[in-house]
This record gives C-alpha cells, sequence and structure tokens, in this order.
C-alpha cells in the first residue's frame, strides 16, 4: 500500500459511485491491468444468495477467474449490518495486504462506506414494545413531540434527522432507552480507534445526470433480457417472497408486484426504472455530503487516480 507522509499509513482505495454509473466496467479494467487486485463489495444488495441478476453481481465466471468479497454471504431474511460490513471488510483487508495483493473497496451502498472509511460501532437491536409506545406518541402528540425530546438527549444526532423522518427519530431514541447512550457516541467512540490502521481514498464515479439516468434505463433492460423475471419467479416459487419484499430490493419488489396480479408487466418496468433513478438521486446527494471525496467524471478518470496511487507503492 502507498504511505501517507505524515502518519505513515498504508492508503486502500474505495471506488464508489450510484447505481448505473459504470464500477462494473471498470473492475473488469482493472483486473486485466492488475493481476493481483482483490475486490470487497461494499453492495448491500449482492449479500444476498439468489439474488443475482437484479443486483448486478460478477457473473459465474467472472467470480471464478477474478478475486470478489462479502458477495452471497447470508439469505434473504438474514441481518447483516454495516458493523458486520465494516468488520469483516476490516478482516479481508489485513489479511489482502498480508498476502502482497492490492484491495480495493467497491460498491454503492453509501452507509458501508461512510462506517468503513469514518468508523461504527455495533448498535444493539430493537425493542418492539418500546417502538410501538413511540409511534403511539406520533399519532397523539405529533412528531414534533419526539423530536423533541430526541434534541434534549442527542442534539447532535438531531441536527442530522429532519424532525418529520419519525423513523430515524424513533430509532434513537429507542437506542438511548435501551443503552442509556445518545446513538451519536457509538460513531463518535469507534472513530479514533477504527481509523488507527489505514488511510482511505475515495473516488466516486460521477457522471452526468442524463447519461446517468440513460445508463440505468439500459441496465433495466438488459437485466430483463438475461432473466431477471425468470429470477424472481423461482424465488417466488420457492416460497420466499416475504423474506425478499422484507430487504426492499429494487427490481425484485416491481415484479413480485407483477406476480401477485396487481400491476402489469409494463407498469412494473416503469417502476423499476423510475425507483432505479430516484435511488441513484439519493446516493449522489450521500455521497456529496462526505468528506475527503474525489468525484471522477469517467472510467478514465478514475483508472488513472488508481494507477497513480498503486504505481506510487514499488
Amino acid at each position: 500500500m502507498i504511505s501517507n507522509s505524515d502518519e505513515n499509513k498504508p492508503t486502500v482505495a474505495v471506488l464508489t459511485g450510484p447505481t448505473g454509473s459504470g464500477k462494473s466496467e471498470i473492475l473488469l479494467k482493472l483486473f486485466r491491468e492488475f493481476p493481483d487486485l482483490e475486490v470487497i463489495s461494499a453492495d448491500s444488495r449482492q449479500i444476498y444468495r439468489g439474488l443475482d441478476i437484479g443486483t448486478d453481481k460478477p457473473t459465474p465466471e467472472q467470480r471464478e477467474r477474478y478475486r470478489f468479497h462479502l458477495i452471497d454471504i447470508i439469505s434473504p431474511g438474514e441481518r447483516y449490518t454495516a458493523f458486520d460490513f465494516t468488520r469483516d471488510a476490516r478482516r479481508l483487508l489485513e489479511k489482502i495486504q498480508s498476502e502482497g495483493r492490492k484491495p480495493l473497496v467497491c460498491g454503492g451502498t453509501g452507509l458501508y462506506i461512510r462506517s468503513l472509511v469514518e468508523g461504527i460501532a455495533e448498535i444493539p437491536e430493537g425493542d418492539y414494545h418500546f417502538r410501538e409506545q413511540l409511534q403511539e406518541e406520533v399519532v397523539t402528540k405529533g412528531p414534533q413531540y419526539l423530536y423533541e425530546q430526541l434534541k434534549e438527549i442527542d442534539p447532535a444526532e438531531a441536527d442530522k434527522i429532519h424532525p418529520h423522518n419519525i423513523r430515524r427519530i424513533v430509532r434513537a431514541l429507542e437506542i438511548y432507552k435501551i443503552t442509556g447512550r445518545p446513538k451519536s457516541s457509538f460513531l463518535t467512540d469507534s472513530r479514533s480507534e477504527s481509523n488507527s490502521d489505514v488511510e482511505f481514498m475515495v473516488i466516486c464515479l460521477m457522471p452526468d445526470r442524463e447519461r446517468l439516468y440513460k445508463a440505468i434505463d439500459d441496465r433495466v433492460d438488459k437485466m430483463m433480457k438475461a432473466g431477471l423475471l425468470r429470477e424472481v419467479e423461482g424465488l417466488y416459487n420457492r416460497g420466499m417472497k416475504d423474506a425478499i419484499l422484507s430487504i426492499n430490493v429494487i427490481g425484485y419488489n416491481e415484479l413480485i408486484e407483477y406476480l401477485d396480479d396487481r400491476i402489469s408487466l409494463d407498469t412494473a418496468l416503469t417502476q423499476i426504472k423510475q425507483n432505479t433513478r430516484r435511488f441513484a438521486k439519493r446516493q449522489i446527494t450521500w455521497f456529496k455530503g462526505m468528506e475527503k471525496i474525489k468525484f471522477a467524471r469517467n472510467n478514465k478518470e478514475v483508472i488513472d487516480i488508481l494507477r497513480v496511487l498503486w504505481k506510487k507503492e514499488k
């Protein structure tokens, strides 16, 4: 790894960007140029076994030829948190580096990447009954009542949440009740320790909006031709409908609506494209809010940045 001149820390490259931006295409070029490359997936959809076409996983042939990690590690319905990802990714980084190979973290799940780069601590499971109580208070007293409670116990977290974002407010209050600690303290406590071993260079592939949206529409059409509907039908027929819906993956939810005879196939396809574009827009907002992130407009800029980084390792 390239060393940071101030603290002599190795630098790990992270490649991110909105869905449809072209990260997968870059990876194949990088694998051909750097045979010692290993990719740690930072995609919260590719972790699920059985969800292949709609999550744009590497093909079986690519996975046999090149080294990918954190793909197909759990079944739909099982729990895998940002804390789990951070723990697993750091273990893999240590192993890959110890073997003298090049690690690259790649994926579009902003929470995974931010947790790895900035640090995260485990946050406990929720309290169902307390959550119900808070939801009742939303109805009887309004969201502002809960928001004011949060401002008193965790002003740092309240500053990051819109007063009408009930889900996040409830979760923050729930964490405080369970642990006696504000939610913001979990991240703060972990940062100093989590970043002691490496520096991260985060590169975000950010094509212009018009080109990105066209790429998204084209990719959905390509997935359908590749058999996405057959894949969803297979999961549906194996009784996995509820498990799939619980993880809320674009493409699968809409096609399940079609299989339930609630919408037409044309409507499902239109919704997949619309929902994917909206998701990409949210990703862009997230990445623009990250500190110390390099933006690249196209594949060449990304590859040039990585060539410079990895050349300095020699």
